[in-house]
C-alpha cells in the first residue's frame, strides 16, 4: 500500500524532474564551451560605480532646484509673517555651525598619497601591497586630529563635512558622501594653523603614517595656507540613526 501512494505522489512530478535535468545538461554543455553561466549579467564594479554617481549628480541637482525654491517661498512668506521672519533668521544664524555656508580663513591643507610603483613593480624588501596605499584609518586619522587641533571647518577633496559625514575607503578609492575619489587626497581645513599642526605631530596614528612614508614613499605632506575658502555642504541633511547622549 505505502509503494502505491508513492508513486502515485512521485508522477506529476516527473515532468519537472526530466525539464531540470535538461537545463543541467544544457548548462553544463555551455560551461564546456566556455560560456558565461550568467548569461550576460556580469557586472563590472567601476560601471556599477559611474551609474551610482550620474544618478547622484541628477539627484544634487534636483535639491539644489528645490532648495531654492524653498528659500524663494521661506522669503515671500517672511515677508509678510514676523514669526516666519524669526524662525528663518534663526535658522540662519545655524547655517555656519553646520557647515551650510561657505566660510574663509587661515588654515592648513594635508595630502595623502599612496607610495609610487618602481617600474619593475617588485615590492620594497619587507612591504607587502597595502603598506603602499592609503587606508580608511589614515585619512580618518588626519580628520580628527585636525578636529582636535581646532579646525573650524573641514574640507576632504571637493566636499565639505559635516556632523554626519563618514569618511570610508573600498580597495584604494575614498567614498565621501556617496562620491568616489582616488589619490592623492588632499584634507583642507580652516583654523590656527600652528594649532593644527601640532594636533597632527601629536597624533600616534598620523604618526604612524609618517613612519610609512619614511618607509616606502607613501605622499604626507602639509602647507599652511593663509587665506582658504571651503564651499558650504550641499549634500542631503537627513539624519537616519542617531542616539541621545546619556
Amino acid at each position: 500500500m505505502r509503494s502505491v501512494v508513492m508513486h502515485g505522489a512521485w508522477r506529476p512530478a516527473v515532468p519537472v524532474v526530466f525539464a531540470l535535468a535538461g537545463l543541467l545538461f544544457a548548462t553544463s554543455a555551455t560551461a564546456a564551451r566556455g560560456g558565461d553561466l550568467r548569461g550576460g549579467s556580469r557586472t563590472d564594479l567601476s560601471d556599477l560605480i559611474r551609474v551610482q554617481e550620474h544618478r547622484l549628480a541628477r539627484s544634487t541637482a534636483d535639491v539644489e532646484r528645490l532648495r531654492a525654491e524653498i528659500q524663494r517661498a521661506t522669503d515671500a512668506a517672511a515677508r509678510g509673517d514676523a514669526s516666519v521672519r524669526a524662525i528663518r533668521d534663526r535658522g540662519a544664524s545655524l547655517a555656519v555651525a553646520a557647515g551650510l555656508e561657505a566660510v574663509a580663513g587661515p588654515g592648513l591643507t594635508v595630502t595623502l598619497s599612496d607610495a609610487p610603483r618602481a617600474a619593475d613593480r617588485l615590492l620594497p624588501a619587507g612591504a607587502s601591497p597595502d603598506d603602499l596605499v592609503v587606508h580608511q584609518q589614515d585619512v580618518q586619522a588626519v580628520v580628527n586630529a585636525l578636529w582636535a587641533g581646532g579646525a573650524e571647518a573641514m574640507r576632504v577633496m571637493d566636499q565639505r563635512l559635516i556632523s554626519t559625514s563618514a569618511v570610508r575607503c573600498v580597495g584604494n578609492t575614498l567614498i565621501l558622501q556617496g562620491r568616489v575619489y582616488s589619490p592623492p587626497y588632499v584634507i583642507t581645513a580652516i583654523g590656527d594653523p600652528d594649532r593644527m599642526a601640532v594636533a597632527l605631530e601629536s597624533s600616534v596614528n598620523v604618526q604612524l603614517f609618517e613612519y610609512y612614508a619614511d618607509q616606502y614613499g607613501l605622499v604626507y605632506e602639509t602647507k599652511h595656507r593663509t587665506n582658504v575658502r571651503l564651499p558650504g555642504y550641499q549634500g542631503s541633511l537627513d539624519l537616519r540613526y542617531a542616539k541621545a547622549a546619556a
